[in-house]
């Protein structure tokens, strides 16, 4: 990436919340007054995966899903950078000197006021502002974005995503809560029902909790209307088997063929937990008294 002249962000960004985008709008509007490019940088994989292995961090959105949501904010240039233990041990007047400046050729930079960088994380925002200084960087340090009195970041959103706090999480984001995925084959006992579900392999790893749900699918710029159920089909399996949760959407009105396809599922209401029934045709009854409450609420 060879650019003249530019204005930064640097972070990992993951779910490109309300706070990532204050950071983010910022630097592509003081990119376009100056007449500079708005560059973000950000990691892959998260910094955690790679310092602290056992430390399992779900992530919220693909690094595909996260760079299309920066871009849409106006940014220029998205930069992914590889996080590897060599960029983690560099010191911060290295990082800067070598990445920010000599390969962004960059005139100003915005970060959080929780943003670290270098070696033992020991660059925080008031090191890179004295670095800064020195350098002919100009730092911005852009405070805390708080909803509803509590400070949003990546991992609250993460504890609420998996708690099941749909609502909460979509007005933390500012945009409807939404997992991407590819289908992918099943054992089609959804259709035996007549029922035909999309089995989806989700591109990240938080997921909220088992249960149906009501819900919009995005399918070549169009949106549908559906039902899904996040689960372990107990009326089919004995407990302890398929434990890891299988994702199923029931798309209404649908014809298309969409093996191998993206789709993006946007949540509108959680309708039930999983259940399991006695029979089968007790579990037939209940999805359909779903799909007359989903149309009722999707209406």
């Amino acid at each position: 990436m060879s650019i003249k002249n530019s204005v930064v962000t640097i972070g990992v960004f993951d779910g490109v919340h309300i706070g990532h985008k204050a950071i983010i709008k910022k630097v592509a509007m003081r990119a376009k007054r100056i007449g500079a490019k708005s560059v973000v940088v950000t990691f892959d994989p998260h910094p955690l995966k790679v310092l602290r292995p056992r430390h399992f961090v779900p992530s919220l959105i693909s690094l595909k899903h996260r760079v299309k949501l920066i871009k849409e904010l106006g940014i220029d240039n998205v930069l992914v950078m590889k996080f590897s233990k060599k960029i983690a041990s560099m010191p911060p007047e290295k990082f800067v000197n070598d990445i920010i400046i000599r390969r962004l050729n960059a005139k100003e930079i915005f970060v959080g006021e929780d943003f670290c960088f270098g070696k033992g994380a020991k660059g925080r925002a008031d090191v890179l502002k004295a670095i800064g200084q020195m350098k002919g960087l100009k730092v911005s340090i852009i405070q805390h974005v708080k909803k509803e009195r509590v400070i949003v970041s990546s991992s609250l959103i993460r504890r609420l995503v998996v708690s099941g706090q749909i609502n909460k999480v979509s007005r933390l984001l500012g945009r409807q809560y939404s997992i991407l995925g590819t289908v992918v084959g099943g054992s089609k006992l959804a259709r035996l029902l007549g029922y035909p579900t999309a089995n989806i392999n989700p591109h990240h790893e938080a997921i909220p909790p088992c249960g149906v749900y009501t819900v919009k699918v995005r399918f070549k710029k169009k949106l549908f209307k559906g039902i899904m159920n996040i689960g372990v089909r107990p009326t089919f399996y004995d407990h302890g088997r398929d434990e890891e949760p299988s994702i199923e959407v029931h798309i209404f009105d649908f014809g298309y063929r969409i093996y191998g396809k993206d789709l993006e599922i946007l949540f509108v209401k959680k309708l039930r937990n999983e259940q399991k029934f006695k029979t089968i045709d007790s579990l037939v009854e209940q999805i359909k008294k779903d799909e007359r409450i989903a149309r009722r609420c999707l209406a």
